[in-house]
């Protein structure tokens, strides 16, 4: 048998692999990518704070676009086979410019031992037809028409997906089978694209385009994690290879390295096959793949997270009185104000999830652990582990959707969204779309208590479950 997490590694080696010979600047990404990551591992002790460099190494993040629910759901049972769940809902509709009538989820695995073992991550993007803002009734007829027409996934590849989900694997030549299936239903397809038809749906949006204006999905980028993104910045340019503006998420600051921050080179003229309207086939080209990159930091609560959103909404706010500012500068200067700026202040603020851990050979004193995190971890009784951040950020997903488009598209702010959430993406799915808050609660509260009962502190651990002195529970419940 071929377990589930080395089916998900070797789909992510294969996916890899194919995309580099599709796009060979994707090739010059991990190359850059590697280089830096060597150099920061050199030089920075702490480099591994946030995960091994194996792990950073072989860490990946694709994007697929689907166009129905069904297609979704097909999607998830495929991602399901390699031991990742839907993880998060994102709405990319509502950005200030740009059209992108998409929501989103993140096929991801859950568990911290199988993250350790291979964090491969899809984020997974569904075109939502019935948004009047984009598309009119005529519209969304034929496009659901078109979209209903094609089969993204073959049946044995779903036959085989089904199977290894409840085997937790496959034997090694249905794993062999099941892989070869995968890795080619997200391979650019050689169809020629109806030129008039793509073009209708660009001028709306090239995202809608994209999904819905051609035969088949295929990965729209693949994304390596490096550890010192500016750098990589610097130097992908330095190779002739355009970036787009600027890195999105938090400013490079003096604190601890929170969430993710990600960038990618612009999308590339790529040659496609057109048919006309008259039949023939002729040649052009398409700007819709581009390589992203990351870096990723701790991962924040609910407070946190709003105390981040409150800080990129104030950097709006004072680019907008100053436009000729440079963002980054405005942006580091607000967190150095007011952001916390150690390890230390984010866990005791309850702002960043940490695993704590009992602090072995503590000489004895005589004193009894306290009863509050702070007293614990300035007694030296425990220590805290930041968690990574394994999720994505609305925002900058869609600042990096918006960068590599081709135009504006259309908008019309006037007509009402569709309403669609994290329970009707779960309806679609059959699945239901986990909470990353609750995810990263558990993994905290869970150590937490082991480390509170190794210690003997009694008194926390019954304070922990009154709720007096919890991490957890306003993650849990939300805020």
């Amino acid at each position: 048998m071929v377990p589930t997490w080395r089916l998900r590694a070797a789909f992510a080696r294969r996916l890899s692999g194919m995309y580099g010979t599709e796009v060979p600047a994707y090739t010059t990404l991990l190359e850059v990518a590697g280089q830096v990551n060597d150099e920061v591992a050199g030089r920075d002790p702490d480099a591994e704070r946030l995960g091994s460099i194996a792990r950073v190494t072989a860490e990946r993040h694709g994007a697929i676009r689907v166009g129905t629910e069904e297609e979704l759901r097909q999607a998830a049972q495929i991602f399901a086979a390699l031991g990742m769940s839907p993880v998060g809902f994102y709405d990319l509709r509502d950005g200030e410019t740009g059209a992108v009538p998409v929501v989103s989820t993140a096929f991801r695995p859950t568990g911290t031992e199988e993250l350790d073992r291979n964090p491969f991550r899809v984020f997974t993007s569904l075109l939502t037809t019935s948004d009047r803002r984009f598309f009119d009734a005529g519209l969304e007829s034929r496009l659901d028409a078109f979209l209903a027409r094609r089969r993204l996934f073959p049946p044995e590849l779903l036959q085989l997906a089904e199977q290894a989900e409840e085997l937790a694997g496959l034997p090694e030549p249905d794993a062999e089978r099941f892989l070869t299936l995968a890795v080619a239903a997200f391979e650019l397809s050689p169809e020629p694209v109806d030129r008039a038809w793509y073009a209708e749906l660009e001028r709306i949006s090239a995202v809608a385009a994209d999904i819905g204006g051609v035969a088949a999905t295929h990965i729209n980028h693949l994304t390596p994690r490096v550890l010192d993104i500016d750098a990589l910045y610097r130097r992908m340019g330095e190779r002739g290879i355009t970036m787009i503006d600027r890195i999105q998420g938090p400013p490079r600051w003096d604190g601890p390295d929170v969430l993710l921050r990600q960038t990618s080179f612009r999308a590339l003229a790529e040659p496609r096959r057109f048919r006309e309207p008259d039949g023939s086939i002729s040649g052009g080209s398409l700007r819709v793949r581009f390589g992203e990159v990351e870096a990723r930091g701790i991962a924040l609560t609910r407070a946190g997270r709003a105390r981040y959103d409150e800080l990129m909404a104030e950097t709006d706010r004072q680019m907008a009185h100053h436009p000729d500012a440079d963002r980054q500068e405005t942006a580091r200067a607000l967190w150095q104000r007011t952001f916390p700026r150690t390890e230390h202040q984010l866990a005791t603020a309850r702002q960043a999830f940490f695993t704590y851990h009992p602090v072995t050979g503590r000489p004895r004193d005589g004193r009894r652990p306290p009863a509050d995190l702070a007293g614990l971890l300035d007694g030296g009784w425990l220590t805290a582990q930041p968690i990574v951040y394994e999720d994505f950020l609305p925002r900058s997903a869609a600042g990096i959707f918006r960068s590599n488009l081709t135009g504006e598209g259309t908008r019309d702010a006037a007509l009402t969204g569709t309403p669609f959430d994290a329970h009707r993406l779960s309806e679609a799915m059959g699945r239901p779309v986990l909470d990353p808050f609750t995810l990263y609660a558990a993994q905290q509260d869970h150590s937490l208590r082991q480390a509170l009962f190794t210690v003997g502190a009694g008194a926390a651990l019954r304070a922990l479950d009154t709720g007096e002195e919890t991490l957890t529970t306003t993650e849990r419940n939300g805020p």
